[in-house]
């Protein structure tokens, strides 16, 4: 399997472009319709994608996964797709978005403290910057490259200027520094911490019963910052339902240079996988809104059945 990285774009703008006049002329109905032989082409067409769905599919759920696993993942990532425009084009009244513990967020907020909103490739990131911008009133920014995935960016963004306005691109000039001056006006800043860049230092992680790599420039960015993380998962549940959950990983990292104190501060590395053991805690509760289709363990065809813990299932309400 290729990384994601790696993987190229895929639909052409013209495609794109039909889709989206689908969704804003015809409605979510029609819209949704058409994404049962978008599916099924990807289905066809994409083998990395496909194969890597499989090989996760077969992990989390304990039993292999068959075609009919693998389509409705593909086509779960579809519809959130699909809501980025609904999103987007401030017609967010057709989703019913159900908030979980808004409460963390917004006495952040009353304190006029800036935070790093710490996502992942789990569920829809967009409808928690709906949210921010229509409901909260947070102050947000998204730490992303924006030319990864550039023509649906492009024409995304083209919806709402707002939300364009609100990146700091990873490609620009001093990005960090963007980052700093953003979190003292108060702003909240909203990244991704479960893949790595080409270059970026990992560490391994238990995750889903085996090891995986994770990037460590997020929490290092937490760590130099001293500010608090938020973890955010807004998982889609079917038809216009999500749910959207906050939790705080730490209201600051510390940490200890010396390893030999009795009494220490977690390493950044243990921060990592404390980040990694509630991305799992979420993706078993909804399996079919993982969008890594990548080989994220890196161990090619060797993948294996992970046994479920305890703790794993998320309230529904």
């Amino acid at each position: 399997m290729v990384s994601w990285s790696d993987q190229r774009e895929r639909g052409t703008p013209a495609a794109l472009r039909i889709i989206l006049w689908i969704a804003l002329h015809l409605g979510r109905p029609a819209a949704r319709a058409v994404l049962y032989p978008i599916t099924l082409y990807f289905l066809m067409t994409a083998a990395s994608q496909r194969q890597a769905s499989r090989a996760f599919l077969t992990r989390v759920l304990g039993r292999p996964a068959g075609v009919g696993d693998v389509a409705r993942h593909m086509y779960t990532f579809a519809a959130t797709i699909l809501d980025r425009v609904y999103l987007l084009a401030g017609r967010r009244h057709t989703l019913d978005v159900r908030v979980h513990r808004g409460d963390l967020v917004r006495r952040r907020l009353a304190a006029g403290e800036g935070f790093l909103l710490l996502g992942s490739h789990l569920g829809s990131f967009e409808i928690l910057r709906a949210l921010a911008v229509e409901e909260i009133g947070m102050p947000l920014k998204i730490l992303m490259d924006p030319e990864h995935n550039r023509t649906i960016t492009d024409l995304l963004h083209a919806l709402s200027p707002t939300a364009a306005e609100s990146v700091i691109s990873l490609a620009g000039s001093h990005p960090l520094l963007a980052v700093g001056a953003s979190l003292e006006a108060g702003y909240i800043v909203g990244l991704l911490g479960d893949r790595r860049l080409p270059g970026e230092p990992t560490v391994s992680c238990d995750f889903l019963g085996a090891t995986a790599p994770f990037p460590t420039n997020p929490m290092r960015l937490a760590a130099v910052t001293g500010v608090p993380v938020i973890l955010p998962f807004g998982l889609y549940r079917g038809g216009n339902r999500y749910d959207v959950y906050f939790e705080e990983l730490t209201d600051g990292i510390r940490i200890d240079r010396g390893r030999d104190r009795a009494a220490r501060n977690p390493s950044l590395e243990e921060w990592v996988q404390a980040y990694a053991k509630r991305l799992e805690f979420y993706t078993r509760a909804a399996p079919l809104n993982w969008f890594n289709f990548y080989d994220f363990w890196e161990q090619g065809e060797s993948h294996r059945a992970a046994p479920a813990p305890a703790e794993s299932v998320v309230p529904r309400a």
